[in-house]
């Protein structure tokens, strides 16, 4: 485990949580960006757990400072979220935050975070939320996934935001199967239980599906899963290319 935020009591805290269970460790930590960026990577954590708003201009090559306020605040974690990610794509993102903010919540989503969770959330459901993730889980239920897809839909989001990419066409439908259930928020496990697979094709599918999609996480996934769920029937009754069925 590894924890960012720029309160050094807030990562005490945390450290002493989480290293109070017995199959949970920090291997370290960071108070900004900077070195998040240069410790990580050494380190090789399986979970990092990362402050949304890092204080002012402790984005990416910036300073730690005082925390912008609440509308339009800083998302310097999301950012180190996506440069984490690009570095070691293996590594499993958690987010937290102060504020319940649409915006960061869709910018952590697509930066490929494993899920997002309040600071004011309990220390037993944080064990067991950076638990679920580690496992491959999600954090995404279907109320937040739909406020992304608002969000993904509005004119003001990005081409890369709105786009339900081609590839859908191209999965097997056995693919679409378990993309449906990765919309649902289930375990590889659970999913290898529904559809009577072993959890390693699981995951092995889900890699397939991934690499088509040209998305870095599952829970990424899952929202375009929730979009498609919503997609209209074309003209004369058919379903757009790609579609599931559910």
């Amino acid at each position: 485990m590894f924890l960012l935020d720029d309160h050094e009591v807030v990562r005490r805290g945390l450290r002493d949580l989480l290293e109070a269970e017995d199959d949970l460790s920090v291997v370290g930590e960071a108070c900004d960006a900077a070195q998040a960026l240069a410790r990580v990577p050494a380190l090789r954590p399986d979970v990092a757990v990362l402050d949304v708003r890092l204080g002012s201009g402790a984005g990416p090559g910036g300073s730690s400072g005082e925390k912008t306020g609440e509308a339009g605040g800083d998302h310097g974690g999301i950012e180190v979220c996506r440069e984490l990610r690009a570095l070691s794509p293996d590594l499993v993102c958690l987010m937290l935050t102060s504020f319940d903010d649409d915006e960061a919540l869709f910018d952590a989503v697509m930066a490929g975070a494993a899920g997002y969770v309040l600071k004011q959330i309990r220390g037993a459901d944080l064990v067991s939320a950076i638990r679920t993730v580690a496992s491959g889980g999600s954090l995404i239920d279907s109320g937040t996934r739909a406020r992304v897809t608002a969000r993904a839909a509005a004119p003001g989001a990005g081409r890369e935001a709105r786009a339900v990419p081609a590839e859908l066409a191209r999965l097997t439908p056995r693919e679409r199967e378990v993309l449906a259930l990765v919309g649902e928020g289930l375990t590889n496990r659970q999913i290898g239980e529904r559809l009577f697979l072993a959890e390693k094709t699981v995951k092995n599918r889900i890699s397939a599906i991934l690499g088509k999609l040209g998305v870095g996480r599952r829970v990424q996934a899952a929202v375009l899963a929730e979009r498609l769920r919503e997609e209209p029937p074309v003209p004369g009754g058919g379903r757009l290319p790609g579609d599931l069925t559910l």
